[in-house]
């Protein structure tokens, strides 16, 4: 286990298996130095944990948690494609998105769920430019969807 699986293991949380692409697509491509993952819905091992709009049925903080899932999701899209999370440089980007109810404006704060964790995780390596976007809806009626560009060291 690398250092950053300890630290995710630190925070009381395990790297999950990587998620099977709903469609046509992978979870993650390599390009030069960099990987972008596809948008992860927060899935636990096969089941989506909670579905509907951010600001009605789902809590802003109940879709931080969801966010948070999301980026653990993200991250093992980047170890699939690299084999090491030892080897993210840094986290460029981070674009979430919220399905948001009408009249829902709190989108940073629930991406902030997906950032925080990475800040925890990766410490300065962490921190990264990012779009929190709300949606009408997302895949499956899921209420949060998170995509990450890391650079990774060859």
């Amino acid at each position: 286990m690398g250092a950053v699986e300890e630290k995710i293991a630190e925070q009381g949380l395990k790297l999950p298996e990587v998620v099977p692409p709903l469609a046509s697509y992978v979870p993650a491509v390599r390009s030069g130095s960099y990987v972008y993952t596809s948008g992860q819905l927060p899935m636990v091992e096969g089941s989506l944990q909670a579905t509907g709009k951010v600001g009605a049925e789902v809590t802003p903080e109940r879709a931080a948690q969801l966010a948070e899932t999301c980026a653990l999701n993200a991250l093992a899209a980047v170890k699939s494609a690299v084999g090491d999370l030892d080897r993210i440089v840094r986290v460029v980007k981070v674009v979430g998105f919220v399905a948001s109810a009408p009249g829902f404006t709190g989108q940073p704060g629930v991406v902030n769920g997906a950032s925080e964790l990475l800040g925890r995780v990766l410490g300065d390596k962490g921190v990264h430019a990012r779009s929190a976007v709300g949606v009408a809806v997302l895949p499956l009626d899921a209420p949060v969807e998170v995509e990450i560009q890391v650079e990774i060291a060859d």
